[in-house]
């Protein structure tokens, strides 16, 4: 499923490194925060852990993947004292950060599926189909308000290159049960205007929420099955101990029978983890309320969600209120694993950003942005989340998300619970589960490799997709980087 490369001519390419005054003071005054956390429906904090407990599970880690996994533990054996502990907020990290794409895939895409397990590629998508489905039957259960849509997502393409990969796609995803349809830039233009637009994919398999709102509404689901949360309470410390595992933080202590690691992209007890992931920091901006004019200049009329097809692709959306959300590009790197709240903000990403949706829909040209914010992504060099258990079994842990753990996160908290409890099930059985990502070399050739696939792909999208030495040894060695 690979076209021949095209690159582009002379200033042809219409994003990169760029920058405008323009766009510098269009995200001047917008607010350095997360969009979806700026509201007023967020719920107070949970106390921090402050006392000495015991207990038959703990979660560490408040993300998506933590709320699924005690959330199902509680619905499967509804006696069990369940703990969920977070070094920060609910939905404080990834969960709260993202742009709300609720994917079927557990594969980060159907390539991705389709390179890595095409053997069992006809089981991974009817699972995660079933796992949508599951996800959308729970909030109308508990009636969680999540602003839930479910139109779909587009694929789009930038070059003709592009729109002839994704029609390639389309028929070979059928045959294993994906529901894609392919439209060309006239069709297309029915749903998005844009200039640069040469067609595009729908995976009718995606939903929007607001995934702050999402995560909110776990934790009271949560809270209702009597599961004790625990917030800003980062733990220090995990030992194995005579019939589980000990967990210190500053002001307490916690003793329970199994653990589970749920921490994304900060930093895991598991050594042999910490090397299987990159912490890589993306950008997303959220536009002022468009004008009726703004949307009719853009076509928008569908709740849907679309990205582009370079290796460096953007991510948009409109919000429940028409704002256009827009998102991704850069993935950044830091020495060491490290992440701080420094790095949630950065102006020379954020011009970049506003730049590219100036040159995406000119229509929109100067249009103010009211958040601007990073995050954390943990990705991995396969693309998709991982799972493994620790001290003799005691401990299990999921990471490596890339980006794509909204909907997928559910899914891994099942299977560690099966792995945590020891449980054989189809979910254990699968390769995709049984197996982990080659992991990143140790300081400071990471580093030093990261830099040099990111320049890499960035070339490859300036010359339409000719891949170089480097990313073809990569390709050979089944790596990967992304977001």
């Amino acid at each position: 499923m690979t076209a021949t490369a095209v690159a582009f001519v002379g200033d042809d390419f219409p994003y990169g490194r760029v920058t405008s005054q323009e766009a510098k003071e269009a995200i001047a005054k917008a607010k350095p925060k997360s969009f979806w956390l700026d509201s007023r429906s967020r719920p107070k904090a949970a106390p921090a852990l402050a006392k000495d407990i015991s207990t038959g599970l703990v979660v560490v880690g408040g993300g998506f993947t933590g709320l699924w996994t005690v959330i199902n533990a509680k619905i499967h054996q509804p006696n069990l004292d369940v703990v969920l502990i977070d070094s920060q907020r609910i939905a404080e990290g990834a969960a709260g950060r993202n742009g709300g794409f609720v994917s079927a895939s557990l594969t980060h895409g159907f390539p991705n599926g389709y390179g890595r397990w095409e053997h069992e590629l006809t089981q991974l998508v009817r699972l995660g189909h079933e796992n949508l489905d599951e996800i959308e039957d729970f909030l109308k259960e508990h009636n969680i308000d999540a602003d839930f849509e479910w139109f779909g997502e587009f694929d789009v393409a930038i070059t003709q290159e592009h729109a002839d990969e994704l029609k390639e796609m389309t028929a070979t995803a059928k045959k294993y049960g994906e529901d894609f349809t392919f439209f060309d830039a006239q069709e297309f233009s029915k749903y998005v205007k844009s200039p640069l637009y040469k067609g595009a994919m729908l995976d009718a398999d995606c939903a929007l929420v607001n995934p702050a709102k999402l995560a909110w509404g776990l934790r009271k689901v949560a809270s209702n099955l009597g599961v004790e949360i625990y917030e800003n309470s980062p733990v220090l410390e995990l030992d194995q101990s005579v019939n589980g595992v000990k967990l210190k933080t500053a002001l307490g202590s916690i003793k329970a029978r199994r653990c589970i690691l749920a921490t994304g992209a900060f930093p895991s007890f598991i050594p042999k983890v910490n090397r299987m992931i990159a912490p890589v920091y993306d950008y997303v901006l959220v536009t002022e309320p468009l004008t009726e004019e703004q949307k009719q200049s853009i076509g928008w009329n569908e709740p849907f969600g679309c990205s582009d097809a370079f290796n460096q692709f953007h991510y948009f959306r409109m919000t429940k209120d028409q704002r256009l959300l827009w998102g991704g590009y850069d993935a950044v790197y830091h020495y060491g694993n490290e992440v701080i709240k420094e790095y949630e903000q950065s102006d020379e990403s954020f011009v970049m950003l506003a730049e590219h949706l100036y040159r995406t829909f000119p229509g929109l040209r100067g249009i103010g942005f009211s958040h601007k914010w990073g995050g954390a992504i943990d990705t991995c060099s396969r693309f998709t989340p991982f799972w493994g258990t620790s001290m003799r079994g005691k401990v299990a842990y999921a990471a490596g998300f890339t980006g794509l753990g909204v909907g997928s996160s559910r899914f891994a908290a099942l299977t560690l619970l099966d792995l945590v409890y020891g449980r054989k099930s189809e979910r254990t059985k699968l390769s995709m589960v049984r197996t982990k990502p080659l992991p990143f070399p140790p300081e400071p050739f990471k580093t030093w490799v990261i830099n040099l696939t990111r320049w890499s792909i960035d070339r490859a999208d300036h010359n339409g997709g000719k891949r170089n030495l480097w990313l073809k040894l990569l390709d050979w060695l089944g790596l990967g980087f992304d977001s």
